[in-house]
């Protein structure tokens, strides 16, 4: 085990009705002038957004409001949402919604205060901020991107299209409400990428190269057994308020680092994939779905017996001591299988993708200084090419 620092300071509201306490929690943690944050109509027209607001009205809090946030969430809204912020002095960020108006909204805290453009944190071009950085708090109505626990922020600039994440501690909501009965509306497709993108965040930590992580990979692989259980009974019965606590819960414990203290991280197929959602504005789950199986398949004789580990405790096959790539290769099919069982796409072709795009895509992907990706074994722009050709097949 590696050594680490974990604190995760963010307040859980969780069951029913807990909404209604939005108001409070703004006050008691220091919001006098609030940014109600949003994407689109559902959250209007379900009512939430007025239940919201009368909750801040309330407690005499003013707010000021902005819609708009978007899947693979833009630039130009956060350019508007600090223009407002400035303008009419917050002190508070809210949102409402899922990870894109989350982390659109932690883009918005990021730039009220900085003298440049926000975009020079996400872009690399300036380090750690040493600016005040406005609190954050969430209602939520989408489990995937688990923004609402973690320090992650990611955002698509227009100019280009370059999809990229920012990490700091800062991000961190102040308070996370998590009504599971907000995400009974939800389409099944979208449950289906929330799904896939938890599943992507436990993935990308429990591929590692730190030996002797047994705990934290028990962990992970809990939660992964418990996605794997609740996701089709939520969108066989989307009313299952049971079914959809579990996987409100369980996205958020997938990416606030409770099973990635103690190693070292990967991340590349993240990466990868952001490169498709910005081309192809598709849902960033339905791009994992397509891009991890790949990665899999890619990394797996690098450490096939990481691979049949999770084949054997997660998905339950057997273990062929003397063959463990084809316990890992059985593993990476039952994956494979149980995403297109809710209904995910697996294959570029599903995705609409084009494989004449994939050297663009490869040469656009974000690496390293050292010119690599990811640390499980470092990819190369021809790896990464190699890689979105197998997602082909």
């Amino acid at each position: 085990m590696l050594n680490f620092q974990f604190c995760s300071p963010t307040e859980f509201l969780f069951g029913r009705d807990t909404e209604s306490q939005t108001g409070e929690c703004v006050r008691k943690h220091g919001g006098t002038r609030v940014l109600v944050h949003y994407g689109g109509g559902s959250v209007e027209r379900s009512g939430l957004l007025g239940r919201v607001l009368s909750s801040l009205d309330a407690v005499s809090i003013p707010y000021f409001t902005l819609g708009g946030a978007v899947p693979n969430p833009r630039s130009g809204l956060v350019y508007e949402g600090i223009e407002l912020c400035r303008r009419e002095s917050i002190d508070f960020v809210l949102c409402v919604g899922g990870g894109s108006a989350i982390d659109s909204g932690k883009a918005i805290a990021l730039g009220i205060h900085y003298d440049g453009d926000f975009w020079d944190f996400f872009s690399g071009k300036t380090g750690a901020p040493a600016h005040p950085i406005l609190p954050v708090g969430v209602v939520l109505t989408l489990p995937a991107a688990g923004s609402e626990g973690s320090t992650a922020s990611v955002i698509t600039h227009e100019d280009g299209m370059f999809k990229r994440g920012y990490n700091i501690e800062q991000f961190r909501p102040r308070f996370a409400v998590l009504n599971p009965e907000l995400t009974y509306t939800l389409p099944s497709y979208q449950t289906a990428c929330g799904v896939s993108d938890m599943m992507c965040h436990i993935f990308e930590r429990y591929f590692t190269n730190t030996p002797d992580v047994d705990l934290t990979d028990r962990l992970a692989e809990a939660l992964l057994q418990a996605i794997i259980y609740a996701a089709p009974t939520a969108i066989r019965e989307p009313n299952n308020y049971e079914a959809r606590a579990q996987l409100m819960w369980a996205g958020m414990l997938a990416h606030n680092n409770l099973v990635g203290v103690d190693r070292e991280q990967d991340w590349a197929s993240h990466s990868i994939e952001h490169e498709l959602s910005a081309l192809y504005d598709v849902a960033h789950g339905a791009g994992l779905s397509v891009v991890y199986p790949a990665w899999m398949r890619y990394q797996l004789d690098h450490d096939p017996m990481r691979f049949a580990q999770i084949a054997t405790r997660v998905w339950g096959c057997d273990m062929d001591y003397q063959h463990p790539e084809r316990t890992a290769n059985e593993g990476i099919e039952r994956l494979t299988a149980f995403w297109s069982s809710l209904g995910l796409p697996v294959t570029f072709a599903e995705l609409e993708a084009k494989p004449e795009d994939i050297p663009a895509l490869a040469a656009k992907t974000a690496l390293g200084p050292d010119g690599l990706l990811g640390s499980f074994r470092p990819l190369d722009v021809k790896a990464i090419e190699a890689i979105l050709r197998l997602a082909c097949r």
